[in-house]
Order: structure tokens, then sequence, then C-alpha cells
């Protein structure tokens, strides 16, 4: 089938990263045309004047809107885009000169209606950049779920890479108000519509993610949250591995409390856990540095969306509380 690509983008007070996108953009090798759409999220720094420097060197077209979160801005795009096939960026990636060929080579021969792609870091990522990337993306601290998991039944595509067909689109009504978890909503909603998701494992994007510590505390902490809520919203939709990060964040706070009554034996466990992630990841960026960071950015990761995740499940499926009433900081008022 003919495939009309539009990139959809929507950015809030980040020119810069709206640069660096753009200038990958240009590399990109694909034969066809293919469409831009920035949707300015009610920035206070626009963006506006970087767009006009690619517009006649891409096909690009920039619009700006109220503040109404990245999921709204982004289904603005879409009703504005003239292709026939979304692919959705976080304004934080960098594309690959090969990433639009991968994905046109993949759907024209396993066509499906919505697809998700890994993240990695570039080689110009800061050490706490590629640490997070690490922790986010590792087989040893997610189980490789965000991006790197074959099973299209388990696999959830996230927005900072995602395909979405306008048939899709329109027959879901998009991304809903929530946020984060946008993207796992609206995967599960096209499940129960009966259309197809896939992995595309070779349409990678350099994610730059967050680029300090609380940001990145806060960021996994919302996610945390956010998982009880779609479990309610969607039954059937949980699984134990979602409990992972609280239980071992618990587990790490009882084995500090045995260690100092004498009982080492989980301690020892847990360090020998932090080893095995230290070496891994310095292996895999050739940084001791990293290795060491990396560990710290596990701990956080599973401190903050362990806590997110256990003070969810306690307002919402024990004591029954409204989401949007409880977590009010979750969702766009706007939309």
């Amino acid at each position: 089938m003919s495939l009309e690509y539009s990139f959809v983008i929507p950015v809030y007070n980040r020119p810069e990263e709206v640069r660096e996108l753009l200038e990958s953009m240009l590399e990109l090798q694909f034969d066809s045309n293919f469409e831009i759409v920035i949707v300015e999220d009610g920035s206070s720094v626009p963006s506006q004047e970087i767009v006009m420097q690619f517009q006649k060197k891409l096909n690009v077209s920039y619009y700006f809107k109220k503040n109404s979160g990245p999921g709204d801005s982004r289904n603005f795009g879409m009703r504005k885009a003239k292709g026939n096939y979304y692919l959705i960026l976080d304004s934080d990636v960098i594309l690959p000169e090969n990433y639009l060929q991968e994905v046109d080579d993949f759907l024209q021969q396993n066509y499906c209606d919505c697809f998700g792609g890994p993240d990695a870091s570039h080689p110009s990522f800061s050490k706490t950049q590629k640490a997070i990337d690490y922790s986010m993306t590792s087989f040893f601290t997610t189980g490789g779920i965000r991006g790197k998991k074959s099973s299209v039944n388990d696999f959830q595509p996230r927005s900072f890479n995602m395909g979405i067909s306008r048939k899709a689109f329109e027959a879901s009504g998009g991304f809903g108000k929530i946020h984060p978890g946008e993207d796992p909503d609206l995967s599960l909603r096209l499940k129960k519509l009966g259309f197809k998701l896939c992995l595309i494992s070779e349409a990678v994007v350099f994610h730059k993610r967050r680029i300090d510590w609380s940001k990145f505390y806060t960021q996994v902490q919302k996610f945390g949250m956010v998982r009880p809520i779609l479990n309610k919203w969607h039954p059937g939709s949980g699984k134990i591995t979602y409990w992972f990060p609280a239980v071992f964040s618990l587990g790490f706070l009882l084995a500090i409390l045995l260690l100092k009554l004498g009982f080492w034996w989980l301690f020892v466990l847990y360090a020998l856990y932090f080893v095995l992630i230290a070496i891994h990841a310095a292996i895999t960026n050739k940084s001791l540095g990293i290795g060491f960071l990396a560990v710290y950015a596990a701990l956080v990761q599973f401190f903050g969306y362990g806590s997110g995740f256990m003070k969810s499940i306690w307002h919402i499926h024990i004591l029954k509380q409204d989401p949007e009433h409880e977590f009010p900081n979750l969702f766009f008022k706007n939309v």
C-alpha cells in the first residue's frame, strides 16, 4: 500500500531540542517526501524561529496552541497532518539516518496500524543521560520492555517513538488527557478495537531523557502512579512485573535494617545485583564512571516508580478514590 508519512512532534519550551531533531531529519535517507508537523504546546520559549530556518529544506509546518499537554497536542498535529500514517516523536530525540527507511521497509512487508520502536543513547549524550538510558532500557533493570520485547501481545508502544495510521487514530480518538500514561492507554484501547500493534526493533531513536536526577525521579514516580490507574481502566492489563520496583525497594530497606541487626545475607544479594549492573553498564558504555552512575540511576528508578505505584495502589484500589480527584497533576484540564 502507499504510505504517506507525517511526523508529529509536540514541543514545550525546548527550541534547541527541536533544532537538533530537525537537523537529524535533514540527514534521513529516504527517497519519498515526508511531512513534519511541529505543535507548540503553549510554550513561553517558542520554537517558531528555529522551525522557520528549516522550512526551505524540509516540508515542515508550525502551529501554536494553548497548553493542553503532549497527548492533546499530538491529536492536534494529527488532525492537521496530510499523511495517512503518523510518526509520533518527542522533541528530545535525534533520528539516525536510516530511521524512516527502516519503518517503511517493515510496514511494507508487515503492515500494522500502530508500532513502537526502541530508544538508545547517542555518543554525544552526557554520562548522566547514558546512565539513565541504561537504567530505562537494560534487561537487568526493566527486562527490556521499553521497545525491546518481541512479544506483540505484551508490547505497548511509547510516544517518544511511535507510529499510528490515520484509520487507527480516527477510530480511537487518539491520546487521552492523562500524562504520563497516555501512550499505553492508547495502545490498550487500540487492541480492544482490534488493531494490530507491532514492534519495529530496527527503528531506533536516540532519546535524551531527563538530564538531572530530581527530574528523573519525578518522571518515574509519575510512571508508577499512572500504572494502577491504567490497570483500573483496562481490566486484565495488569502484570505481576509492575510490582517489582516496589518489592525491590521495600526489600532493599529491609536488607539495610537486617544488616544493622547482624543479618547480612540479603544485603549481599543486593550488593551482587548492583555489581552486575555496574559491570554490564560499564562494558556497554565503555566507561567505569557510567557503570557507577547506572547503579544510582537504577536506585532512583526503582524507588521513584515503586513509591508512586504503591501510593496509587492505596488510593485507587484500596480506598477506591477517583484518579482525577486524587492525582490532578496527572491530568490536563484543557483538553
